[in-house]
């Protein structure tokens, strides 16, 4: 009996308190929610925030990397190439000089042979062959001395050629672009003689003696 009393008092609490609205309830719930929620949100949002620029940036460096890469890869391959090509050419030159002293000495009687025409188609292929790779003979006779361009065996005096001009070319010298292949090997002028001065009298001699003591 005592429960049933303790049940129907229960029921009748509920009647007058009656039914809950439910947004009352949302409203309630929303309510409890901790108040730093939202702090927390942007917290996550700045950090989401930060790692992106820093993938980015990570991404951009590696691509500018690959980039510069490939560019030091392809300049070092042309400079190999272009220092393989010159090695060649500068195996050539001693061929080319022998055919050139060899045609300066040639007796006329023997420039119509036939031989001796093949010989020099034979010249002018390797001409054509440096011409075509930009090689050509570097300017010496007359020139101003270029310790970059000309190599000198001997200073000599020159009554016609300037100091420090080459008098002669020994061996010519060839460059391809700015680069020097061989330099020409030159005899360079250290200009004319010194000329004695005029003799001077024994008794001028005497006299300028006394002068300078007096």
């Amino acid at each position: 009996m005592v429960i049933m009393e303790e049940q129907v008092q229960d029921v009748e609490a509920a009647k007058e308190a009656g039914p809950q609205d439910p947004e009352a309830q949302v409203a309630e719930a929303k309510e409890e929610q901790p108040l730093d929620e939202l702090a927390t949100l942007r917290q996550e949002l700045e950090e989401s925030r930060a790692k992106e620029a820093e993938y980015l940036d990570g991404w951009q460096r590696a691509r500018a990397e690959l980039s510069n890469a490939r560019k030091r890869f392809q300049r070092e391959r042309e400079q190999s190439y272009a220092n393989a090509r010159a090695d060649v050419l500068v195996r050539l030159l001693p061929t080319v000089d022998d055919f050139e002293r060899a045609f300066a000495t040639l007796p006329e009687n023997l420039s119509s042979l036939t031989w001796i025409e093949g010989m020099m188609l034979i010249q002018r292929k390797l001409q054509l062959l440096l011409e075509q790779a930009g090689v050509t003979p570097i300017e010496a006779t007359d020139q101003e001395f270029d310790p970059f361009m000309h190599e000198a065996v001997t200073h000599e005096p020159s009554e016609t050629v300037p100091a420090g001009h080459v008098i002669a070319e020994l061996q010519k010298g060839y460059e391809m672009g700015d680069r020097v292949l061989r330099p020409s090997v030159v005899r360079v002028s250290s200009g004319p003689l010194s000329k004695p001065g005029p003799a001077v009298p024994e008794a001028d001699q005497e006299a300028t003696t006394d002068d300078e003591e007096a």
